[in-house]
């Protein structure tokens, strides 16, 4: 290794150590107590003008929770998510509830870095520069924005049902499935080299999940320049950024035109009559809450205002409508990790370039559980002669 290289190493490696203690909201003199050493060489360590011992690498490593082979990554972390987080949130006690899936994000950026540099390939999407809203009415400037998009990206006006797939690959988002609270639905935060980084709740229906992913869609558009934190309330007096980001979700999923015009149409089959089936249909077409479609049809003026409010003052229920209708989505988290990103580290599993230990850490998961989704990310649609699906050989196919 040349002297250049050991001070680029040396260089990340003092990163590394300054952003995994910022994540956690530990001080240096926090750190160096732990340690066992000063302020002073701490402080050392991290400007990179002294390296840390092999003992005191390791101890580091068990203070942060972070493996030893992430903190020698030759690379510069992401931007200190943590601090970011902190600094929007501000309130103490909501930072605690996040603190562990911040550090979970965090890392998980971090992985996905570490995984492009290591297969030499650059993150999907196409990149879109920031807009400004600040002189535009919130509502407008929702619809205005959202069908921009719909119509760059070439979907239509109809229900966009892989919309994970739409926002990760086409635009650029990474979106991963994260255990936060449940009065949280989301995170937004934007990351240099890697774009933004989307966190949903796992924990939440499938409707609510997809309605998150557009919401925090929005603030990558509008509002990249900083962190922010989605709670599932609708509060009263919501800042403007909030009201953009609800409109522009609500015109994304359900464009005006498209739903008006399969309004109208599901209204005809049956005969004028709008039911409360029809309601259920609908939402579960565009793949959202019945709530949700009640009130963009309000919104849209295609049915009476308070719609919404009666059918739940009358104990409305829709899931147990919609198993009466069989159209129940079945609903259950897809995989926490974007799609790309679990692609890249199969590839480099077939290829030799990472271990199975190396390739479960990635996944988050053990060698069984990452064994499973090698096979999966590698069957085909195809069938062998004995009836088995097919397996490709990503090894042999790379050549």
């Amino acid at each position: 290794m040349t002297d250049h290289a050991r001070e680029r190493d040396g260089q990340a490696l003092a990163l590394r150590l300054r952003a995994a203690r910022d994540s956690l909201g530990l001080t240096q003199a926090q750190v160096a107590a732990e340690l066992g050493v000063s302020r002073p060489l701490l402080i050392a360590i991290e400007k990179g003008t002294r390296e840390p011992s092999p003992a005191e690498l390791v101890r580091l490593a068990e203070i942060y929770g972070r493996p030893v082979s992430e903190l020698l990554r030759p690379t510069p972390p992401p931007v200190a998510i943590g601090a970011r987080f902190r600094a929007a949130l501000g309130a103490a006690s909501r930072v605690e509830d996040l603190s562990e899936v911040i550090v979970q994000l965090e890392q998980q950026a971090d992985n996905y870095l570490d995984l492009l540099r290591r297969a030499g390939a650059e993150a999907p999407g196409r990149y879109q520069p920031a807009r400004s809203i600040s002189h535009l009415d919130p509502w407008q400037a929702g619809e205005d924005l959202a069908t921009e998009e719909r119509n760059r990206l070439g979907i239509g006006d109809g229900p966009i049902q892989p919309l994970r797939d739409v926002l990760e690959i086409d635009v650029g988002l990474r979106i991963f499935l994260l255990p936060l609270p449940r009065p949280v639905a989301g995170l937004f935060v934007y990351v240099e080299a890697l774009g933004g980084c989307v966190g949903v709740n796992i924990n939440h229906p499938s409707e609510r999940r997809r309605w998150t992913m557009a919401h925090e869609y929005a603030h990558y558009l509008a509002n990249r320049d900083r962190a922010e934190v989605t709670p599932v309330t609708r509060a009263r007096q919501r800042s403007e950024s909030e009201r953009f980001a609800d409109a522009f979700a609500a015109n994304f999923l359900m464009p005006r035109s498209g739903l008006s015009r399969r309004f109208h149409e599901l209204r005809r089959s049956k005969e004028g009559k709008v039911t409360p089936a029809t309601l259920v249909q609908l939402a579960h077409a565009y793949g959202v809450s019945v709530q949700a479609l009640t009130i963009r049809l309000e919104d849209l003026r295609l049915i009476q205002p308070g719609t919404w409010d009666k059918l739940r003052d009358n104990d409305f229920q829709p899931r147990a409508a919609a198993r009466m209708l069989g159209l129940e989505s079945g609903d259950h988290a897809s995989d926490a990790l974007p799609l790309h990103y679990r692609l890249l580290a199969v590839q480099l599993y077939a290829d030799g370039e990472i271990t199975e230990t190396q390739f479960a850490r990635f996944l988050n998961t053990d060698v069984v559980g990452a064994r499973r989704t090698y096979q999966q990310l590698t069957e085909t649609g195809d069938v062998s002669e004995d009836g088995s699906p097919q397996v490709v050989d990503l090894t042999e196919a790379s050549g």
